[in-house]
């Protein structure tokens, strides 16, 4: 047993389930910028090519979005170190 309780075979479970869910989570963040960018960049159907004006507008999509996703992730440690720290000073 681990120091959370589990068995062998559960944490191999646990970690399983873990890595599944992280993908299902990385390929709905991924399905939401493609639909995202897309949406905001091509109105143009008349061609099977991307026009200048749409692959700049999908590159700063794109850019924008991880740059932001990036943030996100970084502002979501710091709140979960200051918890923690709050929580071991109790």
């Amino acid at each position: 047993m681990d120091g959370m309780g589990l068995t062998a075979n559960e944490q191999r479970e646990l970690e399983q389930r873990l890595q599944k869910r992280q993908m299902k989570d990385f390929m709905g963040l991924f399905g939401n910028l493609v639909d995202h960018c897309f949406v905001s960049c091509i109105d143009d159907f008349t061609s099977k090519s991307l026009s200048n004006r749409e692959t700049g507008c999908i590159t700063r999509c794109v850019q924008k979005q991880m740059a932001q996703s990036q943030r996100l992730s970084e502002r979501f440690a710091e709140h979960n170190a200051q918890l923690g720290a709050q929580q071991g000073q109790r």
